[in-house]
């Protein structure tokens, strides 16, 4: 009753529809029992032929979704986006010209380029031409990072320019098992971020700060800038001493102990590896703890800002069997091969 109550409708459509729809729906009908007449035995096997007339018809007349009943009509559609794909895949195929570049020399080219915000392509072709690279600048160019603004250094290069004439010193507070306080003194060179002077004090004064200072640099060896904070304790004396040795007081502004990374960090460090995990004796038992840690910390100790390398460069070692020393009594070890 269905089917005839559709058919009845269809046949009220129909003389609305126009003749070339009729003519493309009476079309796929045809073709449907063509292909059915050729089934021999199990499901119907569809050629390429049939697929192509199938979705030549679905592009220009979508209608004849409708009529089909030997195939879904979301298998048509899928076969007509793969014939797309594979349609533009065929217009974007390489019809000759130029050689595309390998992808090492492409990446090389953007590194060069990242690394060097200040050259230009005819400046990393002729780079390219000396390491033995046969390039076309205009390929050069093409393969470049593309960069919005003027060309300039990064901030991370600008303090790396800098590091090396920056140090930066502070005082932290360590109690004792008599309940005493202690007052270590650090230096920490921004460059390769090592310890240059640590030492201990039960009674800090100016004239105790500049003799450390004077110890702590030849005077063939200082900074041209020492960062600190506000601390009463860096009083006249100091500044005059700084002054003699050809260093430029950098205070940093009250209550800013940000503005003095390098030393805070470093003392945070002596805390969590160091201090944190020994009753302090006395004054001498402070200062060889503190001396050990300060060798470990140069010498041994990787960090991350160092692409995991120490101050004082550690050289690796391939050969050999890995043995550990102990540091601070067990706190911290050190593996060589041996």
């Amino acid at each position: 009753m269905i089917a005839l109550l559709l058919f009845f409708l269809a046949a009220l459509a129909s003389p609305f529809r126009s003749k070339s729809r009729l003519e493309a729906e009476n079309a796929a009908l045809r073709h449907q029992l063509i292909v059915l007449r050729r089934k021999m035995q199990g499901r119907v096997r569809l050629t390429n032929d049939d697929r192509w007339f199938f979705i030549q018809l679905y592009r220009w007349f979508p209608s004849i979704l409708q009529v089909l009943t030997i195939i879904r009509p979301e298998t048509l559609v899928r076969w007509h986006r793969a014939g797309f794909r594979c349609y533009w895949r065929w217009k974007s195929r390489s019809v000759g010209g130029r050689p595309l570049l390998e992808t090492d020399l492409r990446m090389l080219i953007r590194r060069i380029s990242i690394e060097n915000p200040l050259w230009g392509g005819p400046r990393i072709h002729g780079e390219l031409l000396k390491l033995g690279f046969e390039v076309a600048q205009t390929s050069v160019a093409k393969y470049m990072v593309k960069r919005r603004g003027p060309p300039r250094q990064a901030w991370r290069t600008f303090l790396r320019n800098h590091a090396p004439d920056i140090a930066a010193m502070d005082l932290f507070v360590a109690p004792t098992i008599g309940f005493d306080l202690l007052y270590a003194f650090v230096i920490v060179r921004l460059d390769r971020r090592d310890l240059v002077w640590i030492n201990v004090t039960a009674n800090p004064t100016a004239e105790w700060i500049a003799r450390q200072i004077t110890e702590a640099f030849p005077w063939d060896d200082a900074p041209q800038y020492l960062i600190r904070d506000r601390d009463r304790i860096y009083g006249t004396v100091v500044t005059r001493r700084l002054r003699a040795m050809g260093i430029r007081d950098k205070p940093t502004a009250p209550a800013s102990p940000w503005q003095n990374g390098f030393a805070e960090r470093l003392i945070g460090s002596i805390r969590r590896e160091c201090v944190d995990h020994f009753v302090v004796l006395g004054e001498a038992h402070l200062r060889r703890m503190l001396r050990e840690y300060a060798r470990y910390y140069n010498g041994i100790r990787t960090h991350r800002s160092l692409d995991k390398d120490a101050p004082i460069t550690r050289p690796v070692q391939r050969i050999g069997i890995v043995q550990s020393h102990a540091i601070l009594g067990g706190l911290h070890h050190h593996y060589v091969r041996v």
